[in-house]
């Protein structure tokens, strides 16, 4: 079996991961790391959950150098917030015991401490496009000596938008940079970014085994609109953490509202919320103060969570991609997962062409609550440490007991 050493990974760094317990390196880790230890360039095609941070991470610590006061020499480029603190975190753990630091740089926090950081000197910057491109244009920050860029979830920064702003400052940094590149697509927009700032990059595809994604069940059930509610606090009840995901933001945070005078703890997340509500709601759903996160999009790939025990389409999503994003956040890393899908009548046609187009289990069944598992609730666990750890978030009302059959509600009959 393959280890980190047999990659390239230096001692110290395979040491820092051991004590972690992480001794064998995943699919993607094996394909790619020797690659970049060894200097070249490349793009990574792997699906959510895989281990890629890692991937980057490694190479990324072992191989950065000092930066000076407003240059930094390393550069990680992501879509959110969220993915910006998760991928510090894990790059911390591994670059400060070697004397490399590490800072992100995203909206919502204030633009001075991003001026403060800066001026102290850092070596590795992990940021979202728009801050970054601000301070750049402040001057507060050079990118001429960025020798090493990762480009992470290239394709979702694709659909936001941000790749104007993602070339501009691709083409600020070193042009001796060596560039990685990951995303869950390497066409259209994001091979555009292949060819244009890598030089002959080697490619890694890792797709999902069939074994793999038969660890994860999709259900898809025929709901009337008012009945989805009250079919989702059933689901939460039988099966929990769970994402449940509303196409737009006003919707995240009715339908939080609504679970919770259902009995279930939920609380929103979504890009309306401040980074300080966003953090306590990600901390209440660590702790298992809430078992339900209510999310638009954002969340689909800005937040990484293990052990979430089932996701929750309760809006389906507008394309395939959508929801091939949304389920990778069950499932994960070999874990058993389950996602549903809520289908209103009026989305039928559009949830079986979708079927089709993934090769997903055909037709939507009835409401079937003796179909789901009543023993999951492990803690889930999200891959990063609030910067400012809040405490005074107050526990969420605890979710009563399910309901006999006798005594639950009659929206199974509405749903039919």
């Amino acid at each position: 079996m393959t280890t980190f050493n047999d990659l390239g990974v230096p001692a110290r760094i395979a040491g820092l991961l051991a004590k972690r317990g992480v001794t064998n390196p995943f699919p993607i880790q094996a394909l790619t790391i020797a690659d970049a230890m060894a200097g070249r360039d490349l793009c990574g095609r792997a699906p959510t959950g895989s281990g890629k941070t890692l991937a980057f991470a490694i190479p990324m610590a072992a191989k950065i150098g000092k930066g000076t006061r407003g240059r930094p020499r390393g550069l990680v480029l992501v879509p959110t917030r969220e993915l910006a603190a998760q991928v510090s975190a894990e790059l911390r753990q591994l670059a400060e015991p070697l004397d490399r630091s590490v800072a992100t740089f995203y909206g919502g926090m204030s633009i001075s401490r991003d001026q403060r950081r800066l001026r102290q000197g850092i070596d590795i910057a992990v940021a979202c496009p728009g801050r970054l491109a601000d301070l750049v244009r402040r001057k507060d920050v050079n990118l001429a000596d960025v020798d090493f860029v990762v480009v992470d979830e290239a394709d979702r920064m694709a659909d936001m938008g941000f790749l104007p702003e993602v070339k501009r400052l691709l083409d600020a940094t070193s042009r001796q940079r060596q560039t990685l590149l990951f995303s869950a697509t390497l066409d259209g927009d994001v091979d555009v970014l292949i060819r244009r700032y890598q030089r002959n990059p080697i490619r890694h595809e890792l797709a999902e085994t069939t074994e793999e994604r038969n660890d994860v069940r999709h259900l898809f059930w025929h709901t009337e609109a008012a009945a989805r509610v009250h079919v989702t606090g059933d689901v939460v009840r039988s099966v929990a953490p769970a994402i449940v995901f509303t196409r737009t933001k006003h919707a995240a945070d009715r339908v939080a509202r609504q679970l919770q005078r259902d009995g279930v703890g939920a609380v929103a997340i979504h890009g309306n919320r401040s980074q300080g509500q966003r953090d306590r709601a990600l901390a209440d759903f660590m702790a298992g103060r809430v078992h339900a996160l209510v999310a638009t999009d954002v969340a689909a790939r800005g937040i990484h969570v293990d052990n979430v025990g089932v996701v929750v389409h309760f809006d389906p999503p507008e394309t395939g991609k959508d929801y091939v994003h949304r389920s990778g956040r069950t499932g994960r890393a070999g874990a058993k997962g389950l996602v549903l899908t809520l289908v209103p009548p009026d989305k039928v046609r559009d949830v079986k062409s979708l079927q089709r187009a993934l090769s997903l289990p055909s037709g939507v069944d009835r409401v079937a609550l003796e179909q789901l598992p009543t023993d999951f609730r492990p803690k889930p666990i999200v891959a990063r440490v609030p910067e400012r750890p809040h405490t005074s978030a107050k526990p969420a009302r605890k979710a009563p007991h399910k309901p006999s059959r006798q005594h639950r509600r009659p929206h199974a009959r509405a749903a039919r």
